[in-house]
């Protein structure tokens, strides 16, 4: 499975009894960690006030880490298109590509956005699912609703100062179009005036969308012909939704002339598996605290987590996560890894890894690319 890359997706993650401060500094240590490990890619999240998150400007966390990195590429997993325009996404990167050239994937994602207009239920999956389980043993739980999460006063506050007054975000679809004319320099407005972007123009990034479903994300990229990155480690229920949907409305562009497919998960990783175990703690309370639209509290030690008492709405809240977290030792993980990439046809996989202690994460990755070099 070597000939499949692995990447890391860093959520900037603070545990608990630290700061920002610790967290920006441990992610940086990690990307020269995982540049030195062989990983392909380092990708940034975004997301904002959580309290145990410090990933709030993926492009600032680029800027820092391409200083201190020289070869794996870098970016954006993804960057959060309603509360932007294309002509500001296109200058971050482009003033980072002006001094790291060549090293960048710029992904885009729809959230805090307007909801598509008109969307149409997805179709069935091709992939047979039985009692929770794809033909070569892959889980995929049942579906997770999200709803209460759009109409929470946290999320709906994030908007409000995410955004100015009044303002409406762009279509999605008419926002990717004006990415891709303003880096190819061919943008022209509804009254033909030409736009050029200096840093930005003819930047040499790669695209990247990134969808959890088999929406408007994965039909944009589709028609377009750009790459595709599902989130197993977010929404596992719909994984195949989301890429049988993009490889479907997939059309030859000048950048592919094939589908490219990127996929996520979460995984931990130690020598033993009392170790492991006891690593991957606390990941059912952080999940708790996001899925409860509280926002992401700091990463939880493993007595901090026992601690938490479960009711039977927080198991609810969590359960598909806990089911879909690859834990274990190396060997064990990483034929999980290549069930998720035979059941999704996956190009690559991106792999996000949080444990309370930095030195775990990092050997977490260390063992998992040693294992999977050897395949």
């Amino acid at each position: 499975m070597s000939h499949i890359p692995l990447g890391v997706l860093d959520l900037v993650p603070i545990s608990s009894g630290s700061a920002a401060t610790d967290a920006l500094r441990n992610s940086i240590d990690l990307a020269r960690q995982a540049e030195r490990f062989g990983y392909a890619r380092y990708w940034f999240a975004e997301h904002h006030l959580n309290p145990g998150v410090a990933g709030t400007s993926p492009a600032v966390l680029l800027a820092l880490t391409a200083s201190a990195t020289s070869t794996i590429r870098l970016g954006s997993g993804a960057l959060q298109l309603g509360h932007r325009t294309a002509l500001s996404a296109v200058e971050e990167f482009g003033l980072i590509d002006g001094l790291h050239p060549g090293r960048l994937d710029l992904g885009l994602g729809r959230s805090g956005g307007r909801p598509p207009a008109g969307a149409a239920t997805p179709p069935p999956t091709a992939t047979p699912v039985v009692d929770g389980r794809v033909p070569n043993g892959l889980r995929i739980p049942p579906r997770f609703s999200f709803a209460h999460l759009l109409g929470s006063p946290r999320v709906a506050l994030q908007r409000e100062l995410l955004q100015q007054p009044h303002a409406q975000s762009q279509a999605y679809g008419e926002q990717i179009d004006d990415i891709l004319a303003l880096l190819a320099g061919t943008y022209r407005s509804a009254d033909g005036v030409e736009a050029h972007v200096v840093p930005g123009e003819g930047a040499d990034v790669e695209i990247w969308i990134l969808g959890s479903s088999g929406g408007e994300s994965a039909e944009v990229a589709g028609r377009n012909g750009l790459r595709f990155a599902a989130n197993y480690h977010v929404s596992p229920a719909t994984v195949l939704e989301a890429t049988e949907g993009y490889r479907a409305a997939f059309q030859p562009s000048d950048v592919l002339d094939r589908p490219y497919v990127s996929v996520s998960a979460d995984v931990v990783v130690a020598e033993d598996d009392e170790t492991v175990r006891e690593l991957a703690t606390g990941y059912g309370p952080w999940v708790r605290s996001i899925r409860t639209a509280e926002g992401a509290i700091q990463f939880p030690t493993p007595d901090e987590a026992r601690a938490h008492a479960w009711s039977d709405a927080d198991r609810a809240l969590v359960q598909d996560r806990l089911d879909t977290q690859f834990v274990g030792s190396p060997d064990r993980v990483a034929d999980q890894l290549a069930q998720l990439q035979e059941a999704t046809g996956a190009d690559e996989l991106l792999i996000t890894t949080i444990t309370h202690g930095h030195a775990d994460r990092v050997r977490s990755y260390e063992l998992q690319a040693e294992e999977w070099r050897k395949r």
